[in-house]
Order: C-alpha cells, then sequence, then structure tokens
C-alpha cells in the first residue's frame, strides 16, 4: 500500500556540480526536494521507489544498486541507487532521484527504480502504480518529472501559450492529491509542451487509488522557461 510520495523535478542542474555558477538558483528547489524526502522518512516505508521518465531503451525497472553518471554534463560524478549489485545504468531522471536521496537519511529502506516512458498512456500508467503499491506493506514513491518545457521563448520548447495553464493544472492537482485529475492530465498535450513529469504523475496516481492520501505543494517556479514542482502526499 503507498504510504507517501514526493514529487520532485528532475533537471541535471539541481546536482550542483552541473549547475556550476547557476547552483545558487535552484537552492529553494532543493530545499523544498529535502522537505519532501524527509516526509518519505517519516513514513517508514518497506520499499522506496524512483519513478521516473526514461528514452526508449532505459525504461522498465532498475535493481538495487543500479548507478547513474553525470559525466555526460561534464561533470565526473556518479550516484548509485540504494546498496545492491544492479548493473543497469540510470537513465538521466533517475541519477537525479539517486542524488537527492544520497543527500537524506533513509534509514537503509530498499531502493529501487523505474523508467517510465513518456508516451505510456494514462491507464498503461496507473496499472504500473497498482502494482508499485500492493508490492509491500507500506511503500514510498520519489517520483520525478518537471513540466512544461514551453512558458517562454527561451524555454528548450520554446513559448506555446498552452503552458501556462497545464502547469496551473498540474500543481492544483499534485498539490492537493487529486488521483482522478493527475489522470486526467492530457499526454498528448503533455507529450507537446514536453512536460516529461506527466506519465510518472500517473503512475503515483495509480499507487494512491484508494490510499485516501493528502497532498500539499511545497514549491512551485518555471526558470528557464521550464515548470518545476515539488509535493508530498502522505
Amino acid at each position: 500500500m503507498l504510504v507517501a510520495a514526493a514529487v520532485c523535478p528532475c533537471p541535471p542542474l539541481l546536482v550542483p556540480e552541473v549547475a556550476s555558477g547557476a547552483a545558487p538558483e535552484l537552492e529553494a528547489v532543493r530545499t523544498h526536494c529535502a522537505d519532501a524526502l524527509g516526509v518519505l522518512a517519516a513514513a517508514r516505508p518497506d520499499r522506496l521507489l524512483v519513478v521516473g521518465p526514461a528514452p526508449e531503451g532505459a525504461q522498465g525497472v532498475f535493481p538495487a544498486g543500479s548507478a547513474g553518471s553525470f559525466a555526460g554534463f561534464g561533470v565526473d560524478l556518479t550516484v548509485r541507487l540504494g546498496e545492491g549489485a544492479g548493473v543497469r545504468p540510470l537513465p538521466a531522471a533517475l541519477a537525479v532521484g539517486a542524488w537527492l536521496l544520497s543527500r537524506t537519511d533513509r534509514a537503509d529502506v530498499p531502493v529501487e527504480g523505474l523508467g517510465v516512458d513518456e508516451r505510456a498512456t494514462a491507464e498503461e500508467c496507473a496499472e504500473a502504480g497498482r502494482r508499485l503499491a500492493a508490492s509491500a506493506g507500506r511503500v514510498a514513491l520519489l517520483v520525478l518529472g518537471d513540466g512544461s518545457a514551453c512558458r517562454t521563448v527561451k524555454a528548450p520548447g520554446y513559448f506555446d501559450e498552452r503552458a501556462a495553464g497545464f502547469d496551473a493544472e498540474a500543481a492544483r492537482v499534485l498539490g492537493s492529491a487529486d488521483v482522478p485529475g493527475v489522470l486526467a492530465l492530457d499526454a498528448a498535450l503533455a507529450y507537446e509542451l514536453k512536460a516529461a513529469g506527466r506519465a510518472p504523475w500517473q503512475v503515483l496516481a495509480g499507487a494512491a487509488e484508494g490510499a485516501g492520501l493528502a497532498g500539499r505543494l511545497l514549491h512551485e517556479d518555471a526558470p528557464y522557461g521550464v515548470e518545476y514542482l515539488v509535493a508530498v502526499w502522505s
């Protein structure tokens, strides 16, 4: 059963070594992510799963101990998803998740990862979440994903006037743990707006069905034209 979840953005810029001179600009996001992970620790889960978007070939389950590298971003830094013998290389989003977890006390809770196809349907995502929730007595999720990347002309996806509305709705449903609302987020629109968090958020919604969790939005901002949301469900 799902007992808690933390929703965090996953830009590699969250890692100060990657951000370099821009590191101070994202300090508020890092602080709120740490607060969200504190909620996961307080829930005392039996199993912790890190869920995030993944490109083709890097989807599916990542066993404990799987490692990710930030070498592709010019930084000699490797992180590991908990303790174990996992050998699958982590996609960027899960590597960010592993880095976030490395800064918190997890009390030796088993950790695994799940890379989600950004084009998966809402029902496919929800079913994956239901399976995760049923995998242990007390399950916690760290759910990674950004909102739209189209908030300004300098954003990775350029400016799209639909982006602000999509992000506002995402902030509302994630901040209120509105399960039907999360599942109703438009997959096609999310893909057009480069909102990589849509599929992982809908995995969370499936996992939360019937759990009666309450939500709280900790942070919402769109630096660099990309929407970053931090929320907790508990």
